[in-house]
């Protein structure tokens, strides 16, 4: 009897993890942003009192937002950090080292500020992690609109409100009179003491570990963070190691895409993007984004 037990408790915790995976939508891409928790990191960031501990709970194995290894070396790759700023813009690079002076950007968290005691913010994940940019945000800290929709709930994206993160130790601690941008003086085979890499998870393990996040932070198709993303772009970096091996995943990823934009007489513009997106060398469907914009 006890050992039919804790096989029909074995059961149920599997179909559970299953039924929370179904809930969400989300499958594996085979991409390697697959082992980077986009709203994870942001939960992280929330919490940390400054960019230097930031990055090291990126770093910390228990906290399960990082597990990749994009030189496949069998090693997770260090995150580093490295804050590029100019007037009251803020843009926070995740960065893995994955050799010897290269390295790839995995996200930007790109801060800006709005108000005397007003701050936004979105994390974005590279396209070279993800296959094309994904851009997250903090949805409305209301627990009663949340109440009952379980950790899958994702509010809509159209009806999402632009949270005011002044609140955030880490955001306030980055416009502190005196704070001097952090950078990360970290490289390949220079780590913190004490640190050592781990194995990678496999997908199915790593993944149920921040589902819960997903209730606080949704993904939007809308850049708001446009002042702090021009401030970063002439600075993106991508690893050419990184490229060549996982262009391939990438490449069936992404099939096609077609952009649009139409201007109007204000010169407001509209771009529509669309995606085809193929897995498994089988045609899932269409994903089209839509950016707005000023002239």
């Amino acid at each position: 009897m006890k050992t039919h037990f804790i096989l029909w408790l074995l059961v149920g915790f599997c179909f559970s993890i299953a039924s929370a995976q179904d809930q969400t939508g989300v499958d594996s891409t085979g991409l390697p942003g697959d082992n980077f928790s986009l709203q994870g990191a942001l939960q992280l960031f929330r919490q940390a009192a400054s960019p230097e501990a930031f990055e090291k709970a990126l770093n910390d194995e228990s906290n399960h937002v990082n597990n990749l290894d994009l030189n496949e070396d069998g090693d997770i790759d260090y995150i580093r950090v490295e804050d590029r700023s100019k007037d009251e813009l803020h843009v926070l690079v995740l960065q893995a080292v994955v050799g010897d002076n290269d390295a790839q950007d995995i996200a930007t968290i790109e801060i800006e500020k709005t108000g005397n005691e007003e701050a936004m913010l979105q994390i974005i994940g590279d396209e070279d992690i993800y296959g094309e940019e994904v851009i997250i945000e903090p949805t409305e800290d209301n627990d009663e609109k949340m109440e009952g929709k379980g950790p899958s709930y994702k509010p809509d994206a159209h009806m999402a409100i632009v949270v005011n993160v002044w609140a955030w130790p880490s955001v306030r601690f980055v416009y502190a009179p005196v704070y001097r941008p952090w950078v990360s003086p970290f490289r390949w085979r220079v780590y913190p003491v004490g640190w050592r890499p781990w194995r990678p998870l496999g997908w199915r393990v790593f993944h149920p570990f921040h589902l819960g996040f997903h209730r606080h932070y949704t993904v939007v198709h809308v850049h708001r963070t446009i002042h702090a993303r021009a401030i970063y772009k002439p600075h993106r970096t991508s690893s050419v190691t990184v490229r060549t091996r996982h262009s391939a995943k990438i490449g069936n990823y992404r099939v096609t895409r077609t952009k649009t934009t139409h201007t109007g007489p204000r010169g407001n513009t509209v771009t529509k993007k669309t995606t085809t997106v193929k897995k498994g060398g089988e045609i899932q469907g269409k994903k089209t984004t839509v950016k707005r914009g000023r002239r």
